[in-house]
């Protein structure tokens, strides 16, 4: 399933698609980590927090302790989601597959800013596709979202952000990943909003978002995001329920 070819097309839809490959049965050596660390030591993910959190301070010019705990928290939470949802998306509306990504054999390297690495293990033997739509869509919603995903959303609770905030970044980020496959390759386009309708249609995305009247995709909470930034400057996602724009 994963051939080079497959390899290069998750790589021209970004570095958020884009992976390496391992071996099922090697051991991870450093620099690389097993994203299970995330979900089986609180420390670990405390530590990704409080370094995304001092990222976002610096980078809007405050204090590290101007940015709450619930923020640092949540924007974390979407990037390791975003992160691991694009390449299993790619691969879904390309081939018609499914890919592994149990947080114990999935490896990342924690550096911050952008598209942090991120290697996912070798299939044993070749896949042979064509999943239904329907098929396809329930699959991705029983074995991701509703496995390494939802492990990191009950992570991230205990870090003072609801579950309604948690799944609304998971629904974000299925969207936006599909609406990247749309756009940068046509010809996937409708196959990716076929995906798309059909996964906010699935537990456990069902009522994480609206379709406003110009078909726009609305998420029914906020990243939070906005808090980290000084009170004048700040501004909401695209995306976010607090946008201005017209449903």
């Amino acid at each position: 399933m994963l051939t080079d070819s497959v390899l290069r097309d998750l790589a021209a839809f970004g570095p958020f698609f884009a992976v390496q490959t391992h071996s099922p049965r090697s051991l991870p050596d450093q620099p690389w980590h097993p994203m299970s660390e995330l979900v089986g030591d609180p420390r670990i993910l405390r530590d990704r927090v409080a370094a995304v959190g001092a990222r976002l301070a610096t980078t809007s010019g405050q204090s590290a302790p101007a940015v709450e705990l619930r923020v640092a928290a949540s924007v974390t939470h979407l990037g390791l989601v975003a992160r691991l949802v694009s390449p299993a998306l790619a691969v879904a509306v390309t081939t018609g597959e499914l890919l592994t990504l149990d947080l114990g054999s999935v490896r990342w390297q924690p550096t911050l800013g952008g598209a942090f690495p991120l290697s996912v293990p070798r299939p044993a033997g070749t896949g042979t596709g064509g999943y239904d739509r329907g098929l396809l869509a329930c699959l991705l919603a029983r074995q991701i979202l509703d496995g390494p995903i939802r492990d990191l959303v009950q992570a991230t609770v205990p870090l003072s952000v609801s579950r309604r905030i948690l799944w609304g970044n998971v629904a974000s980020a299925v969207n936006g990943a599909l609406s990247v496959i749309a756009t940068r390759q046509p010809r996937w386009a409708e196959q990716a909003r076929a995906l798309l309708s059909r996964l906010l249609d699935q537990p456990p995305l069902q009522d994480t978002s609206i379709t406003t009247t110009t078909g726009a995709f609305r998420r029914r909470s906020c990243c939070l995001i906005y808090r980290a930034a000084p009170r004048a400057t700040a501004a909401v996602c695209g995306d976010c329920i607090l946008s201005r724009d017209p449903l």
